[in-house]
């Protein structure tokens, strides 16, 4: 009964998190987010494995799922120090998030609640082919939104983590207990033998 219901339990965190890794990946197509786009590509790919192990009782793949889940809090952790320029991180290096292909940031940055787009003609400091703008009058600003979407990513990494290893664990331990009873039954009980009776002739001898 507990690993039903720890199955059933990681069940529900894989497919929450197909549905935070998606909606995530949307928006980082629609901002040309390079790097975070091959992020959740992986992420992705990563948790349908996850999910295929754990209904299909596959404790490998559940512990490739536990690896990968490690380096996504790692990723998700460093884009919330990105964004929130902890330490010698900064977001004027952008490039990190685009490999450096073109000069976009975050979708939020323009479609956030209550942003005010306001275009600014004939600027100076605007490179060949782009435009500046201003964003004014934004109720949370973009930062906030990718750290909090990266926070949850993380939050449902530990849950899958701590799942992820309990499922397999409790999987590993019923495939030893299934191998041991199939040893015993490889060696099977054979009752002892009783002696044959031997038919005794009397001697004779002439003297």
């Amino acid at each position: 009964m507990g690993r039903c219901d720890g199955r059933c339990t990681l069940v529900v965190i894989c497919c929450l998190q197909l549905v935070a890794a998606v909606q995530r990946q949307v928006f980082d197509f629609l901002g040309y987010q390079w790097a975070p786009i091959l992020a959740n590509f992986l992420h992705i790919m990563a948790v349908i494995l996850g999910l295929f192990g754990t209904v299909q009782i596959r404790s490998r793949y559940l512990i490739v799922y536990a690896v990968w889940l490690v380096f996504w809090v790692g990723w998700n952790s460093f884009i919330i120090c990105f964004y929130l320029e902890v330490g010698h991180l900064s977001q004027d290096r952008d490039f990190l998030m685009t490999f450096n292909t073109s000069l976009h940031r975050s979708w939020w940055m323009e479609n956030g609640p209550g942003c005010l787009v306001t275009p600014v003609p004939d600027s100076p400091l605007a490179p060949e082919d782009h435009h500046v703008i201003t964003v004014s009058g934004c109720l949370l600003d973009y930062q906030y939104i990718e750290v909090v979407s990266s926070a949850l990513q993380v939050f449902l990494a530990l849950f899958g983590f701590v799942y992820a290893c309990y499922v397999s664990k409790d999987l590993m331990d019923e495939d030893d207990s299934v191998d041991f009873i199939n040893g015993l039954g490889s060696y099977p009980y054979q009752p002892a033998q009783k002696a044959s009776h031997l038919q005794l002739q009397p001697l004779y001898t002439t003297g």
